[in-house]
Order: structure tokens, then sequence, then C-alpha cells
């Protein structure tokens, strides 16, 4: 019997159950497996669960979890009859939605797992069941690998190898997989389609230590009878040249491949094809690669048909057996979200440069695979060269100074061919094209004609978490620059930029981990980010700057502390953000190894290495700190580390730790604040900005000169005729230390103009990315993410949304909105792990209206600005005792009416003071 009446009966099943009345409150949604959306490739024995929980009113008030009941089955048939043959965890009383890990039967290599649960609300009245999820194990044991690393056969040739193998498939198959890495990257084909929609694969590694692979149901490419596969591999970071331009050259080996197929036959046989010697290999297509140079395509090498069953052509060659690069393989467990193409940008216009070479405008600088549409003769071949700026003659920049191209050698036929590289990628606006005409301009010399020039916008990273809007025009192009840089640098690491580097630059991960997570779901990305640095790290527990560490780079580029903090700092902001605790266990190791690292390298207390508030704004052209001292920012990150680090382990309960960890910081502020504070005058070292900002947001400041240490940054603010001055380390901790301090006044009159180096400056420049320096300088990247700390601004003291500090994941959260300037209206939307988060306010007068909807398992704290007088919601006075549905007036204070509330949706209003 076919399987297709088994699924009917399922889904019938399934839709019966769930129409069930219940009069619980609440339902589970969004239920993920390892945080992944149904994935393939759990590479974990123990994988956990999580899910969301969602009013079945939206106008419900006060909703809670009480209760879950997860049912995992080896079937969607047994989990329609809630068979739970795999996992059966009963009625669990609990609030927790979040790292449930998997109690059931040993799970076993490549096995597949149906779920579904059912919650009890807070009156005790349980769901209906949802709709049912699934995930499938990857490889657990390196011995499941029924297949060899494969390469070519040495050879002279500079073109990139391809792969392929004929297979036979019996009529009858219920399934087939394939399980691949390609290193550096790879493209695979099976029957002349591609395999996925994701490109770059695999994600970048420190490949001696972790190769990762994927897992693809390729069960609609194949059919009964003769199939073909077949594989290009690319260079990646794998394999850096020094051709062209690149950042550094260095090699893991020649690429090399290894995957299998798993085909499941309807009466549940499996076959495994794996990658060995009766694979086929030639010289391909693609003759030069580069992550940093560019890509070279000759379609007169491509061989037509290659991919499909029944090929044959000349000058293949048996694929030679040979080692992995040493690292071990995983899926799920340390990869980030695929890279994927998410936007088509054409070109909106061009010009003619002398020497016959065009310009195409795409009107948005971004990372991209450059896109080029043409017919010629076979045989020519175009040049595409990305450029991030206008010179003043037209011109074309980036932020190089060697040669980076893309070049397509056109396949005979006569016809229109479109072409864009599939292992490399650069950030840019303008792509100037050498070697054709555009349509419709004359072309006496018969070139080939170009159709169409465009950029396919790719990225990584999570989905987006939360969107933000003001009344301030200005303000609103200033996050759409930092979206975009974001966006642009969101690979398989966060990069610095999309064009000169490309490197994992670990500072502005944390520093700007806040801004990501309110804008996209960082949780995959930063947890592949903390395995990269724990495979980066070296034996003496250093961290290095970037991760994975490709090139070891010196000094203060290898060794700072404000870069290698992000050990320590991402794990922290990963628990406080989503509740993470097990990130916390896994890298616990890792983050104590650093400290350890740090106590070695300190005198006194005092760490006298490193880059400190990088690309600040001093006399000189920016890069190591100029106006705050490096050791003083070394040293403060040091007291930070120490600090998080005794709260880590008092939350893992290694209280002897925790004790040591606190002590060592009591001592390092009391020599910090012994070799910088001037008591007499509230200021530290220089009084930069820097200097007084990082103190008063890290603790190191004494309680009783906090206010004189405020006015002291004012004041430093002020002298520069409200400028900013700190770099990249230190101004996501000026705008902190201004809106904790109550001065956001302030946060706003210096980002709300265009005259002096900052955000509205370099929008004046043209930029349509953030720019990596202050002052918008061509020369440097112009699309770098790194200075973009006002997000955090936006969210968490504009809109105001923000996490309680002593209760992570947002169980409880904190709405306080800053009314601002000439600011009217302000909104924000954030998807915390809970749920949907909004705060929206608006201003008329003295009338403030403030909309605020809280999801289900959750309790807020409101802050509304107000004066004496009634604050309603929903028309109704607040009252001072809690109803049903949780809200009460807690406090009034002068400025403030202090509400708790439960989740759901609520419209305030008050009189501003």
């Amino acid at each position: 019997m076919s399987a297709k009446p088994y699924f009917m009966f399922a889904w019938a099943a399934i839709f019966i159950f769930n129409g069930l009345a219940t009069a619980a409150t609440i339902a589970p949604t969004h239920l993920r497996c390892q945080y992944w959306r149904n994935p393939r490739g759990v590479d974990l024995p123990q994988p956990r669960l999580s899910w969301q929980v969602q009013a079945k009113n939206p106008q419900s008030r006060n909703l809670k979890q009480s209760a879950y009941d997860v049912l995992v089955a080896s079937s969607l048939q047994k989990l329609a009859l809630n068979q739970g043959d795999l996992w059966n965890s009963g009625r669990v009383a609990s609030s927790q939605t979040d790292g449930i890990p998997y109690a059931g039967k040993s799970l076993v290599s490549a096995e597949r797992c149906f779920w579904k649960l059912r919650l009890w609300d807070q009156t005790g009245q349980p769901s209906a069941w949802s709709k049912p999820s699934r995930w499938q194990m990857g490889l657990l044991h390196q011995s499941d690998w029924q297949a060899h690393w494969i390469m070519a056969p040495a050879n002279k040739s500079q073109a990139l190898p391809i792969f392929r193998r004929d297979f036979h498939l019996p009529a009858a198959i219920a399934r087939v997989e394939l399980y691949i890495c390609g290193l550096g990257q790879y493209a695979a084909y099976i029957n002349g389609k591609a395999v996925g929609q994701s490109v770059l694969n695999p994600g970048w590694t420190k490949y001696s230590k972790t190769c990762l692979y994927r897992v693809y149901n390729v069960t609609a490419l194949v059919h009964g009878g003769a199939n073909a596969i077949g594989v290009l591999l690319g260079n990646g970071m794998y394999n850096v040249e020094q051709k062209r331009y690149a950042k550094f050259h260095g090699t893991f080996g020649p690429p090399k491949l290894i995957a299998q197929l798993r085909i499941v036959a309807s009466n549940g046989t499996v076959k495994v094809i794996g990658t060995d010697t009766s694979w086929q290999t030639i010289a391909g297509p693609i003759t030069f690669s580069s992550t940093y140079g560019g890509e070279d395509f000759n379609a007169m090498r491509n061989p037509i048909g290659w991919t499909r069953p029944g090929f044959t052509g000349s000058g293949w060659t048996a694929a030679v057996i040979t080692h992995g690069p040493g690292g071990t393989l995983a899926c799920v467990r340390r990869s980030a979200p695929p890279i994927k193409i998410h936007r088509v940008l054409v070109a909106r216009s061009f010009y003619e440069l002398p020497g016959g070479k065009w310009v195409y405008d795409l009107g948005q600088n971004c990372a991209n695979l450059p896109e080029i549409t043409v017919r010629g003769a076979a045989g020519e071949s175009i040049k595409m060269s990305p450029g991030e700026w206008q010179n003043a003659n037209r011109t074309i920049g980036a932020p190089i100074d060697a040669p980076v191209y893309f070049k397509y050698t056109i396949a005979p036929g006569g016809e229109a061919q479109t072409w864009h590289p599939l292992f490399t990628y650069f950030g840019s606006r303008y792509i100037m094209v050498t070697g054709a005409v555009p349509a419709g301009r004359p072309n006496p010399q018969h070139r080939p004609v170009i159709e169409r020039v465009a950029a396919l916008f790719v990225h990584g990273g999570g989905p987006q978490a939360g969107a933000f809007q003001c009344s301030s025009t200005l303000f609103n192009n200033t996050a759409k620059i930092i979206r975009w840089a974001m966006r642009s640098n969101m690979m398989s690491i966060l990069t610095d930029c999309p064009t000169r580097e490309k490197l994992g630059w670990l500072e502005q991960d944390h520093l700007m981990g806040p801004s990501l997570m309110y804008s996209y779901g960082m949780r995959r990305l930063f947890g592949k980010i903390t395995g990269d640095i724990a495979d980066s790290q070296t034996a003496d527990g250093l961290v290095p700057d970037i991760a994975p560490e490709y090139v070891v780079f010196s000094d203060g580029f290898r060794n700072s502390v404000e870069w290698g903090s992000a050990a320590i700092a991402i794990p922290w902001q990963l628990y406080s953000w989503y509740g993470d605790k097990y990130i916390l266990i896994r890298r616990y190791n890792c983050m104590r190894r650093y400290l350890a690292f740090l106590q070695r390298q300190a005198k006194a207390n005092i760490l006298y290495f490193g880059l400190g508030d990088w690309y600040d704004l001093g006399p000189k052209f920016p890069g190591f700190a100029q106006l705050t001292p490096i050791p003083f920012t070394a040293t403060a990150y040091y007291y930070r580390d120490a600090m998080q680090l005794a709260k880590i382990a008092h939350l893992l309960g290694r209280q002897k730790d925790a004790i040591a960890f606190g002590q060592l910081a009591g001592r390092i502020r009391q020599s910090f604040n012994a070799k910088w504070y001037h008591a007499g005058v509230h200021s530290y070292a220089t009084g930069s900005q820097t200097s007084n900002a990082i103190p008063l947001v890290f603790g190191l400041a004494p309680k009783a000169d906090r206010a004189g240490i405020l006015k002291s940054l004012v004041a430093n603010i002020r002298k520069h005729n409200f400028g900013l001055t700190a770099g990249d380390v230190g101004y996501r901790f000026v705008l902190q230390a201004l809106a904790r301090g109550g001065r956001s006044d302030v946060v706003f009159t210096m980002n709300n103009q265009t005259t002096k180096p900052g955000y509205g400056f370099i929008l004046a420049q043209g930029a349509t990315a953030l720019t990596e320096s202050w002052k918008a300088i061509k020369g440097p990247s112009w699309d770098h993410f790194m200075l973009g700390h006002i997000m955090e601004w936006f969210y968490r003291d504009l809109a105001g949304i923000q996490p309680d500090p002593n209760v992570p994941a947002f169980r409880h959260i904190i709405i306080r909105p800053t009314v601002v300037g000439d600011i009217t209206w302000a909104r924000a939307t954030c998807n915390s792990a809970a749920g949907p988060i909004t705060s929206s306010w608006r201003r008329a007068g003295d009338i403030f209206n403030l909309h605020v909807v809280v999801p289900p398992n959750t309790t807020a704290t409101v802050y509304l600005p107000a004066k004496a007088g009634p604050v309603t919601e929903s028309n109704k006075p607040v009252p001072a005792q809690a109803g049903t549905d949780g809200m009460m007036l807690k406090q009034r204070t002068a400025t403030l009416a202090i509400i708790h509330i439960g989740s759901g949706d609520y419209h305030f209003r008050s009189q501003l003071p």
C-alpha cells in the first residue's frame, strides 16, 4: 500500500483532535527544535524543544501557561492518534517554554521525529493539541558516514573541480536525502536541478576543528531509474589564494568533498551511496574563485548535461580518496541559518566612462552576487567590477588596493545568458562592466550586448524580529542604513564588511548584540559564533580578535580584551535575551579559560594591551584609540568579564568560582579607580566621552559620585558642541550612560544633526548603508555595522521596550518610553522569545497615549510619563488594586505612573509632566 492513504488519515485525525472544543485561553505556536523550524540534521542526542504561547483571543489579558504535555512519535499516524511512542512527557507543571530537553527513547542517526504539544492555562484548562512539527536526526557518530572524502587528482589547472556520479533507483521510493559537505564551498545538482535554495554553503568554520554539513530532502528531484548527481566546489575561506586582491593567504588544503545519498525504499530498506572512487571528476568551468578577488566562469568549459543521467564526456577521471581537514563533521548543533538570496536589485541607471566602461547604479549598497544578462559571440568575456561609492570623476571606489572582478566567458548558442558567481559575493552599490555595451547603445565593434545588470542581495541570520519607526525622518533613515549594514554582514559569521576583510571581528558582535537582537532573530547565528570562538581559542586561553581565526594577526589585532570578551559577553547576552542557560553550560570552560588568560596577562590588576576605543574621533586618521588610554578600556572590560562570569558561575551552581571571580572583580575595580579616577573633578582618565561613560555603565564608578561623573560626560559633549567623539568600543556606553542617567535629551541632540560626524553626516554624504567611520571617509568600508549602537537606543529608550536585567528571556518586560526633542510619536515591535512585544506612543500637546502589547506568559512594568491627575487605560482609571487582568497602579512620582500589567493589549493615556 502506498503512503498516501496513511497521510490522509493522519491529517484527518489531526484536524479532528484539534477541532475539539476547549475552554483554554491559550494555544501553543512557533514550535521549534534546537531553535529551528522542522530541522534536518539534528546532531544532538537530546535536542531542545521550544514554543511560544499565543492568546486565542487577542483581547484576553493576564494569560499564563501553567503546564505542558509533549508528544513525540515515530510517524505522523501515531502522532495523530496521540501515541507518543518516542516520548510522552505527560502533564508537566511548568511555565517554561524554552530549552525543554527531549527525554524519551534513545534516538538514532537519520531518525524522523514528529511532535506536538498542548498547554494548560492559568485556570487549569487544557488547550487543543498544536499542529504537528517534526525534526530529523543527523549523523550522531562520525562512523555513520558511509562515504570518503574525495578530491581531484593533482594537476596544474587553476580551474576548480567538479564531480559527478550516476545512480539507479527503484520505482518505489519513500524518500531520498543528501548529506553533504564540500570544502571550501559547494553547489549540488541532481538531474540538472539545484539542490536547496541557499548559497555559499557550507558555513565558514575553523576547518581543522569543525566542518559543517547539510541534509537535504531531494526526493522531489529523483525518479525511478537512472539519476545523476553533480557537485561544483569553490575555495571560500578554506583555500584563500594570493591572487588579485586578498586580505590574507591561507589554506586548509585543496578543495574536497564528502557526501552520501540515503535512499529509503517504500518497504523501509535503506541504501547509501557515498563519495568514493566511483565518482568522476574533471576541471570545471570556474577557472578562478576567491572570497576576496572575485570569480571567473568560462561557459565554454561547462560540459553540457554533466549533472544529468546518461552523460558521456572525455577527460573525466576517478576521484581520489583523501583525508578531511581534521574537523568534526557537524550539522544543526553548530550551524548558522543558511544564506539566501533575499532580494534582486536591478540597476536603475547607467553611464559610460572612457575606455568603453559602463557603470551601473543599483541604488543601494549591499552584499550581493553581481548578475549579468548578456548576449554575444561564444568565447567573448565580460568583466564586472564592484564599487561602493562614486569619486568626483564618476569612477567608482571600494576599500581595496588590488583588483576585484567577476568574469564571464560566453557559451555557444547565441541566446541571452544570465550568470552570477556561485562562491563569492561582494559589497557594492555600483557595478562597472567592461567588454560589453548596453542594449540600444551604439556598438560599432560588435561587442556583447548587456540586457540587464542586477545584484542578488544575500545574507544569512535569522528572520526579522523587530520594527522601529518614529516621527523623525532622520532617525528613520539612520535605522535604515544600520539595518542594511547589519544584513550585509550576516553571513555564516558576522563579518565586519562585505568587501575588504569579511572577517569575524568579535567586538562588534557583543557591542551590537542588543541592536541586532532587537532587529533580527540572532539565536542560531550567535550560537554558531560561540562555537567559532571556542574552536579558535588557543591552548593558553587567548581568544583572538577574529573567529574563525583564519589569519594570525599581531599585537592588538590578535589580543585585544574588548574583542576577546565576546567569549563571555555573547553567551551572557544569549542567556539574558533568550533564556538559554544551556549555552552558559556549553561555553563555561571557554569563558573560564579566557578569564584565567587575562589574569596571567594583568600587572597589578591592570591590562596594558589592545586596540582600545577603535575608530574614535581624534586628530589623526581613525584606527587605534586616540582620546582614551588603551589600558583604560582593556581593564574596564577585564572587570566586566569577571563580574559577568561571577554571575554565570552562580547561575550554574559553581559557587566557589562565583566567589573567586567576584573577588577578582573587586580587586580590579579598586586598582582601576586608583589609577584613573580623579575624584576632585568627578572624571576618569582623559575626561573623554568614553572615559566617563564606561565606568558609569560597568559599575566601576563610586555610587556617591555617579551624578558628578554624568555631569562631566555631558560637559564634554557640550564642549564639542554636542558632537560625538567615542568610537566602536565606547559609543554604546555613551548612549547608555546618558539614557540611564535621564539625559536622553543629550542623545537626541547629538544624533539629530547632519553637519558633524555621525549618522546624519553619513546620510548627508549619500551613503545607503552605515559606514565604517563617523566621517564617511572614502577608503574605509561603506557597509559596516559596528557603529550602529543607536539602534538599541531607538528600541530600548525612545520606544521603551526594555528587558528586565533580573529576569531573562523577557519573561518580565519593562516598558519605559522616552519623550524627547521634537519627536511626536514612536513605535517599535520586538519578537522576543516569549512572543511579540509592542510599544507605540504619540503625544498631542500635553496628552500622551501609549499602546502596549505584552505576550502571554509574561508580565510587564510600565513607566508612563504622567503628572498628577488621572491615568487611564481604555478610558478607565488604572486601578490601585489588581483585578483578574493583573493591571495595578503600583506607584506615582512627580513625573511617572508606574503600572504593573499581565499579558494583553493596553491603551494608556496620561498628561505629560
